[in-house]
């Protein structure tokens, strides 16, 4: 009767012990409303949105030239350019663009690259690389 006693009060704490709330932590142990902020905006953040996920390998390769705001891919040997407030795809850029100043290389999984222009051109503002 002594030893179903001691087990009954023994199920009893421990029930109580994981019936009692937790305080909950993000992912790297840190306090709510204290998280480290991630992504394009942060200095020394995590990958870009527009990047393949961690192991695997970007289906399109893109070379950006911020200066005046043209995706090219090599692989499809694709243009891609922002004209009359859309964006136009071809072989070859209309006479009136000229790609001068330097590129930047892109690693995405999306054909048409521009649906990520928002946050490329924060973190590669046009004004800066003319």
């Amino acid at each position: 009767m002594k030893k179903l006693f001691v087990v009954g009060a023994i199920l009893a704490g421990l029930a109580l012990a994981f019936s009692l709330p937790v305080a909950a932590k993000p992912p790297g142990g840190m306090p709510p409303g204290q998280a480290k902020k991630m992504g394009a905006d942060s200095p020394g953040g995590g990958p870009p949105p527009w990047a393949p996920a961690h192991g695997y390998r970007a289906k399109y390769q893109y070379r950006y030239y911020p200066g005046v705001q043209v995706y090219f891919d090599s692989g499809r040997g694709l243009y891609f350019w922002l004209s009359g407030g859309g964006w136009q795809v071809g072989a070859r850029l209309p006479g009136g663009i000229a790609l001068s100043g330097s590129y930047v290389n892109l690693d995405m999984d999306a054909a048409k690259p521009y649906q990520w222009h928002a946050e490329v051109v924060l973190r590669y503002p046009p004004a800066k690389y003319k």
